[in-house]
């Protein structure tokens, strides 16, 4: 290929590596703009109606971690996360309609000023006049308190790349978590009515592709071309603030702290929502690893797939494979299967033989709580010819000892039905499997199962 044509390839990938900074390239100064909404922004606006809003006062709501942001060299005087929590939270409970915040964080200077008000209305009001009298402040019954509690850097980092005689690329991430906690205390008792939780991952990615190769005698050809991408801690923040406010509100309806418009069966019914989505994040666990609990002891599974003799022919082919078993759990991890296996081995086109393959195995399963889960196990059995002319009257039988190994992946839909595939190999202790003898190794076959466990409900 020339040398030309090389350099139109190596473009054209480049270009399609980094398409996505290509098009997203600032070429102009842009202007102020309004703020950009976050995923919750629309969380906020459609909250049920309150039937009264609730006065409340923030004092103060800011970045306990103390952390400051990282850079190359170690780290800077400026602070990992946003100082302005305060403004963010104020803003959020604004745009519930759901609260009335009044001024707490510089209550001295809102003091101040009515001072001076005061001061100069009583200086400047005509003789034999009373001076105009300011509104009185209104109070909370409710203080909000908490803040960013965690910032944690790098719990999650990877990439993949490849370089080939001087040209290549690579793509990384990283992913970070802050975590919010936000509580609304009583003013006038200082008991702690609600305590919410909030976490919020902040991904950071990147891509680059490159070459760098002599083309020809003293003519060396270097281009690189790349992009980053890091989501902004400040929406990430605010995010996150932004859905303790929707889950403090809900939180508040549930335990009568303050109520919505509407009958009651609107509010059972906004609720068993709410109840719903929750329960769906709790099952999520860190890296957003999806979790599932059961209790029940017994199931049964029924599988179909195919099987594949390893013997003395090299003319075998794939066969049909069927599977009926009981599982007992000993925990979530540790079960015990019994199965029934109805199988044909092909050897040869001449050669081909029904089977019966019982199975005692101990499962282990790798991931204790996740929906989706490897697991391994390992047994021992028995391996039993029926000849097909003979099954009617059990006349003909052959068994043979055997030891089985596999691995395989589970996905648990709900608490009753779970979906699994496995692969598994067979040590027949007997060469006679194919109807021939040959060598000293034994014939032994390999199974591949796609199906469906069903738990009983005990």
């Amino acid at each position: 290929m020339k040398y030309f044509e090389k350099l139109v390839l190596l473009f054209v990938f480049v270009t399609l590596t980094s398409c996505g900074a290509m098009l997203n390239q600032p070429y102009n100064v842009q202007e102020a703009r309004t703020g950009e909404l976050t995923g919750k922004n629309n969380a906020l606006s459609n909250l049920p109606k309150a039937s009264d809003k609730v006065v409340v006062g923030v004092y103060n709501f800011r970045d306990q971690t103390g952390q400051f942001k990282l850079t190359d060299v170690g780290s800077s005087f400026s602070t990992a996360v946003s100082q302005g929590t305060t403004a963010i939270l104020l803003k959020a409970l604004e745009d519930s309609e759901w609260f009335r915040p009044i001024e707490r964080e510089n209550l001295n200077n809102l003091l101040n000023e009515r001072s001076i008000i005061e001061k100069t209305r009583r200086d400047y009001t005509p003789a034999g006049q009373q001076p105009q009298k300011l509104k009185p402040l209104l109070f909370a019954g409710i203080l909000l308190e908490g803040g960013v509690v965690s910032y944690d850097t790098n719990i999650l980092t990877g990439g993949a790349g490849a370089r080939y005689f001087g040209a290549g690329g690579s793509v990384s991430y990283r992913q970070d978590r802050i975590t919010v906690y936000l509580r609304a205390i009583s003013t006038s008792t200082g008991e702690v009515l609600k305590t919410v939780y909030v976490s919020k991952t902040i991904l950071s990615q990147g891509a680059d592709a490159g070459i760098f190769r002599f083309v020809k005698f003293e003519r060396l050809l270097e281009a690189e071309m790349g992009f980053t991408k890091n989501e902004p801690a400040e929406l990430a923040v605010k995010e996150a603030i932004e859905k303790a406010v929707v889950d403090l509100v809900y939180e508040g309806i549930k335990d009568n702290l303050w109520n919505m418009e509407g009958e009651e069966d609107d509010v059972i019914g906004v609720l068993e929502t709410y109840e719903r989505e929750k329960a769906a994040e709790e099952a999520l666990g860190l890296y957003e690893r999806d979790f599932h609990s059961s209790t029940q002891k017994h199931s049964m599974k029924v599988a179909a797939g195919a099987v594949l003799v390893d013997g003395d022919y090299d003319t075998r082919e794939p066969d049909f494979n069927v599977q009926l078993g009981y599982k007992y759990h000993f925990s979530d991890q540790l079960r015990a299967n019994l199965d029934l296996n109805f199988f044909r081995l092909n050897s040869t086109p001449q050669n081909r033989k029904l089977w019966v393959g019982q199975n005692l195995n101990l499962e282990y399963r790798l991931l204790k709580k996740d929906k989706f889960s490897p697991y391994v196990f390992g047994g021992i059995g028995a391996l039993t010819f029926v000849d097909a002319k003979e099954t009617k009257y059990l006349q003909h039988l052959n068994s043979f000892l055997k030891f089985q190994y596999g691995g395989g992946l589970e996905y648990h839909i709900n608490n009753d039905l779970v979906l699994f595939a496995n692969t598994s190999y067979h040590f027949v202790m007997s060469d006679k499997v194919d109807s021939i003898i040959y060598g000293d190794r034994d014939d032994n076959y390999l199974s591949f199962l796609l199906g469906v466990n069903y738990n009983l409900g005990f």
